[in-house]
C-alpha cells in the first residue's frame, strides 16, 4: 500500500471582523519550507482518509503564529498530525494595503492512500 499526500492553499483569508477586504492580500504556504506530516501508524492501518482545513495565523516574518483545526476530516490523529507538521511551515506572508501584515491562511491538507 502506497500513500499519497497533497496540500491545496486555499485563497480564504479570515479577518478578525470576518470580513474580506480588496486590499488584503492571504498569506501562502511555502510548501517546500517543510516536512509533509507522517501518516500516524494507527490511522494507516485503520486505512483512515480524509481532508483537515486548518487555519494559520502568520506573521510578518512569515512564521505560523497560531494555528487552529477548522473542519476535521474526521480522525483525530490524523487532524494532529498535520496541524503539528504544517504548523513549522513558512508562509509568504499575507499584506494589508500592500504592506506585510499578520493574517489568516487558510490550509487543506488531504490523506490518501493509493
Amino acid at each position: 500500500m502506497s500513500v499519497k499526500f497533497s496540500v491545496i492553499v486555499l485563497g480564504a483569508l479570515l479577518c478578525v471582523s470576518g470580513l474580506s477586504y480588496a486590499s488584503e492580500v492571504a498569506p501562502v504556504m511555502d510548501a517546500k519550507s517543510c516536512e509533509p506530516p507522517k501518516y500516524p501508524k494507527a490511522a494507516l492501518m485503520n486505512e483512515e482518509t480524509g481532508t483537515v482545513t486548518l487555519g494559520f495565523l502568520v506573521a510578518p516574518d512569515g512564521k505560523v503564529v497560531e494555528s487552529k483545526v477548522e473542519k476535521s476530516s474526521g480522525s483525530k490523529s490524523l487532524d494532529k498530525a498535520a496541524l503539528t507538521a504544517l504548523s513549522l511551515c513558512k508562509f509568504k506572508p499575507g499584506t494589508k494595503d500592500g504592506k506585510a501584515d499578520q493574517l489568516w491562511a487558510r490550509v487543506d491538507f488531504v490523506w490518501k492512500l493509493e
